[in-house]
């Protein structure tokens, strides 16, 4: 029997002679955010070459660190290549770290697996699996904003970078003895559901793993408690499926341990073979209304990073003239992106605005989101493409001392032109909140999930702004939005809230960079 997968077994490396006995696959590896291999957060492995006679599945998988996401994966690998328990042999293409602290072993980069040569085994179609590791990762929301913004690469890349195209399913990984889902998870969950369109809810499934084989009654309350979004049958019951964790453990001796390992594998076998069933059926779900709604998600962002740096400069402007304009004032410098924002590609700037009007772009001024028919849609001038560049810096109002010996009349001259800049800008940040209200409008008409807890921090921001400006009708459209996000998945909503708290009261910190470094971060991952 094992004689089928010689070939494996030989191109393979031994990790355990078991049984059953354990081989840690060798794929082929490209980085898509062509980054080096120690940089890159994007990475794609390949098993076999794909037969364009059958068709292709795509899964993606989310889970916290612990569910048992790793050990599914190789599950999924090895029903596909048609591995059976008499085999006594075992295939990974992850695998664990014993020993390791759950830190040591936590990383936050997106994987992309595809399984090639075994359509004739136990599915008629090929495997591509997209793997999260990212998410739930205990050292902090900012690397499940890394996971984030590179799931948007890899769905919104152009025609020359394969990227993924469409998704036949959206797994929720659940431990079955998971009877809360805690903040973060409650924040994972709906996180990832807010950046698909309305289309894709059928295909959300949830993935039950270390299962007794019984319903998963907590689980699934869990899931309930927490208003998560994801498909439901005929019947209106939640469409889940059971997988046991432990097929890959070393068999004991004698007859009981044999009988047990063989009830634990063909436990999971079920479980495999039914969801791959639901995969054959399914029609696959196009990422087009995914791309419009992270396409307004990145609008959203630009907006309210526009609103922001208005209010800003006017302060500066404010404080400018408030001294008279006789010891301050204002000018635009250039400063170079932090860590964090080199990290994720360039800032693209309008030269002739000197704006910031993209923080976060991928794939520079052409593909970008923020621009339609040849114009940027955030600029103050709504400028041409061509007046943007694609750089690491970014643009920063600064003050300057202005010198004694100015005469009288360059002093008044100087007045008059900051208070005709602050009424620009007041211009500039009324017409950027009716901006952010248009994106939400359209957001609620598209998106999944309209009320992701990542526009909680944005909506709380913009009703204080609303109110500033008197418009009550909209102040009173967001407040309902932010009351039912709060109402709808609590836990997420106050886990992002304690987060921006805790950066808004570091003594170490002024408020205006706060608001830049965590608000920025969290608005522009698009698990907005």
């Amino acid at each position: 029997m094992v004689n089928r997968f010689s070939k494996y077994m030989k191109e393979s490396i031994k990790l355990s002679d078991g049984p059953p006995a354990y081989y840690k696959l060798k794929l082929e590896r490209i980085d898509l955010d062509r980054q080096s291999d120690e940089e890159s957060k994007l990475r794609k492995f390949t098993l076999g070459k794909r037969d364009p006679k059958f068709p292709n599945k795509s899964v993606l998988l989310v889970g916290a660190t612990g569910t048992g996401k790793s050990s599914l994966i190789n599950t999924l690998v090895n029903y596909v290549m048609g591995v059976k328990f008499e085999d006594k042999v075992w295939f990974e293409i992850i695998t664990g770290d014993k020993g390791k602290s759950q830190s040591e072993t936590q990383t936050s980069e997106v994987s992309v697996y595809e399984i090639f040569g075994f359509e004739r085994e136990a599915v008629p179609y090929s495997l591509t699996i997209i793997d999260t590791p990212g998410y739930g990762d205990t050292r902090g929301v900012e690397y499940d904003e890394i996971t984030t913004m590179k799931l948007l690469e890899l769905f919104s890349a152009p025609d020359e970078v394969d990227g993924v195209k469409t998704l036949d399913a959206v797994g929720l990984v659940v431990k079955a003895s998971e009877n809360r889902l805690d903040d973060r998870m409650g924040y994972v969950f709906n996180s990832i559901t807010s950046i698909f369109g309305k289309d894709m809810k059928e295909n959300i499934v949830a993935m039950i793993t270390h299962s007794d084989g019984m319903e998963p009654k907590n689980a699934l309350k869990a899931l309930k408690d927490a208003n998560i979004k994801y498909a439901t049958d005929e019947n209106d019951e939640p469409v889940y499926f059971l997988f046991n964790n432990r097929q890959n453990e070393k068999i004991g001796k004698g007859k009981h341990a044999e009988k047990t390992a063989k009830y634990v594998f063909e436990l999971t076998e079920e479980g495999i073979s039914e969801f791959t069933q639901f995969l054959g059926e399914k029609q696959p779900q196009s990422l087009e209304k995914t791309a419009e709604v992270l396409n307004e998600r990145k609008r959203l962002v630009a907006c309210i990073e526009n609103f922001k740096e208005c209010v800003e400069d006017m302060e500066k402007k404010e404080e400018a003239i408030k001294k008279n304009s006789e010891e301050l004032k204002t000018y635009k410098d250039k400063e170079q992106r932090g860590w964090w924002f080199l990290w994720f590609r360039n800032t693209i700037t309008c030269n002739n605005c000197q704006h910031n009007c993209h923080n976060y772009c991928y794939w520079g001024l052409q593909s970008c989101a923020i621009m339609v028919e040849g114009k940027c849609t955030v600029s103050s001038g709504k400028c041409p493409v061509e007046s943007h560049v694609h750089e690491k810096w970014r643009y920063v109002t600064k003050t300057r001392e202005v010198k004694d010996n100015i005469k009288f009349g360059e002093k008044e001259a100087l007045l008059k032109s900051l208070q005709e800049e602050m009424q620009k800008l007041k211009q500039s940040k009324n017409q950027c909140l009716d901006d952010v209200f248009e994106v939400i409008e359209k957001l609620e008409k598209i998106a999944l999930n309209v009320h992701s807890v990542s526009t909680y921090i944005p909506l709380r921001f913009l009703i204080e702004k609303m109110k500033e400006q008197g418009d009550e009708e909209k102040v009173q459209k967001l407040e309902r939005m932010k009351f039912k996000i709060e109402d709808v998945s609590k836990g997420g909503a106050e886990y992002l809230w304690s987060k921006y708290e805790k950066k808004w009261q570091d003594p170490s910190k002024e408020k205006n960079e706060c608001l830049h470094e965590l608000d920025s971060n969290h608005f522009s991952c698009a698990i907005l």
